[in-house]
C-alpha cells in the first residue's frame, strides 16, 4: 500500500518556468553546469550546483557551496522569481520527447514506506555522494530535486489524471533546448486529491527509477530532523520527500554504453579471439554502428570497425534477474575476465556514455581518448521491477532514463 501526499509547493513564477528549469545535479559536471548558467541567473544550476559561482578551486562538496546554495535559494525566493502555493496540491509534469509522452504526479511519498521496502530500490549508494545531498537538503532546508519514482500503472489512475489535463490549462507549457515539450498541470480541487491519495493506497509498491542518492538522503535527513524533533507527530514535512511518479508502461530507458581505455596487454587479433569463447563475432558491413535490437546482443568499435557480438547459450543464467542482464553478461564474459576490470564503479579505465548521445559519441571517444567502445541494448522497466522486487541490485550504470526531469519546477520545503 503505497503512500502519497500533496504538498505546498515552491515553484517558478509565471512566465519563469523555461529560465529557471535546469537539468538534474547529477548528469551535468561542474563545468558543464557552469556553461549552462553562465547567460542564465534564472537558471536552477545555482541553487543545485552552486559551485559554478564560486572559483574553480573550491571542492564541491566545501560547506561553502552549501550555503552558497541557500543563499542563491533565498535571493530567489525574495525577487520574487520563486513562489509558494498556500495549499496542499498535487502536480502533473508531463513530458514529450520525439513525440513520445510521460506523464508524472509530482508529490511527496513516506520517508517510512522507503525503510519498509514498500518503495523499493536498485542501486547502490556511495557514501560521499550521499553525505553531499544531505548536506545540500539540511542548509536549503528543502527537497530541491524529485526523485523518480515508476509504479505498476493503474488504469483509473491514468483516467483521472487524462481528464484533469483535458479539462485545465496548464500552470507551464514550455520547450527546453533539448527540444523536450515540458507541461504542468496544479490539481487544487480537493476531492480529485483525496481520489488520487486513495487509489494509490490500491498499490503495493513504489519503484525508484532515478535519484537513489536523492531518496537515500532524504530519509536520513528526515531520521536526523526526528531525532531534534523528538516529540514529532509523523505529519511533518521532513517525514516525506519529493518525488514524480510515472506509470511503468510510459518509462523509457535507454542504453548505458562502455568505453575502454586499452585493450589489457591484448593485440587486437588476440582480443577477438579471447571474445570468441563466449560470444559469436561478426563484422559489420562497412562499418556501420551496430545498435542492438535484441536483448544478448552487443555492439563493438574496434579500430574504425563495428562488430556484433552474441552471447552464447552457456555463458549466462536466463532464469536470473541479475545474471540475465546485458550489463552483466558483458561484465562477467569479457570486461572482467578478458579486459581486466573487476569493479566498474571504481576502475578508472572504464568510462559510460548515456544512450542519448547516440553512437557517434562512442566513435569519437574511441578516436580521442579510448581503445574500445560497447553499444549496450537498453534495460526494460520489466527488469528493474524483477530485480528490485528480489530485493537485489543491479550493477552499477545499467540505466539511463530519458526524457531527465527538471529540477527547480517542484521544491518540497521540509519545515
Amino acid at each position: 500500500m503505497a503512500t502519497v501526499k500533496p504538498f505546498k509547493a515552491i515553484r517558478p513564477a509565471p512566465g519563469l518556468a523555461n529560465k529557471i528549469a535546469s537539468l538534474p545535479y547529477d548528469v551535468v559536471n561542474t563545468e558543464e553546469a557552469r556553461n549552462l548558467a553562465k547567460d542564465n541567473p534564472y537558471s536552477f544550476l545555482h541553487v543545485d550546483r552552486a559551485e559554478i559561482d564560486l572559483a574553480p578551486s573550491i571542492n564541491p562538496y566545501d560547506e561553502i557551496v552549501y550555503e552558497k546554495a541557500r543563499e542563491n535559494f533565498d535571493r530567489m525566493l525574495k525577487k520574487g522569481l520563486l513562489i509558494k502555493d498556500n495549499e496542499e496540491n498535487y502536480y502533473i509534469y508531463r513530458e514529450i520527447m520525439n513525440g513520445r509522452s510521460q506523464v508524472g504526479l509530482v508529490a511527496t511519498v513516506s520517508i517510512d514506506e522507503y525503510l519498509e521496502r514498500i518503495i523499493k530500490k536498485h542501486e547502490l549508494t556511495l557514501p560521499e555522494k550521499e553525505q553531499d545531498r544531505i548536506n545540500h537538503m539540511d542548509y536549503c532546508d528543502a527537497h530541491t530535486s524529485p526523485v523518480f519514482l515508476t509504479y505498476k500503472a493503474n488504469q483509473e489512475l491514468k483516467k483521472l489524471l487524462n481528464s484533469w489535463m483535458g479539462s485545465k490549462d496548464p500552470i507551464y507549457d514550455f520547450t527546453s533546448e533539448d527540444e523536450i515539450r515540458h507541461t504542468v498541470w496544479i490539481i487544487d480541487d480537493k476531492s480529485l486529491i483525496n481520489k488520487i491519495t486513495s487509489v494509490f493506497k490500491e498499490i503495493d509498491y513504489l519503484y525508484i527509477a532515478d535519484g537513489h542518492h536523492r531518496a537515500a538522503a532524504s530519509v536520513k535527513v528526515g531520521l536526523k530532523r526526528r531525532e531534534q524533533n523528538r516529540d514529532y507527530k509523523g505529519d511533518e514535512e521532513f517525514n516525506y520527500f519529493l518525488a514524480v511518479l510515472v506509470p511503468n508502461d510510459e518509462v523509457f530507458i535507454m542504453p548505458y554504453n562502455r568505453v575502454v581505455k586499452d585493450l589489457n596487454g591484448y593485440s587486437e587479433s588476440e582480443f577477438i579471439e579471447k571474445i570468441e569463447e563466449k560470444f559469436e563475432v561478426e563484422k559489420c558491413n562497412e562499418g556501420q554502428p551496430f545498435n542492438p535490437s535484441q536483448k544478448h546482443t552487443f555492439g563493438m568499435y574496434l579500430s574504425g570497425n563495428w562488430y556484433k557480438l552474441t552471447a552464447k547459450e552457456g555463458t549466462f543464467n536466463p532464469s536470473d534477474p541479475i545474471e540475465s542482464l546485458d550489463v552483466s553478461i558483458l561484465q562477467k564474459n569479457l570486461l572482467d575476465p578478458i579486459l581486466g576490470i573487476k569493479d566498474p564503479r571504481t576502475d578508472k579505465r572504464i568510462d559510460f556514455v548515456g544512450g542519448i548521445r547516440g553512437l557517434e559519441e562512442l566513435e569519437r571517444r574511441v578516436k580521442e581518448d579510448m581503445k574500445v567502445a560497447f553499444s549496450m541494448h537498453p534495460t526494460t522497466v520489466e527488469d528493474l521491477i524483477a530485480v528490485a522486487d528480489g530485493g537485489m541490485i543491479m550493477p552499477p550504470k545499467s540505466t539511463w532514463f530519458e526524457p531527465k526531469l527538471r529540477s527547480g519546477l517542484f521544491i518540497h520545503e521540509l519545515s
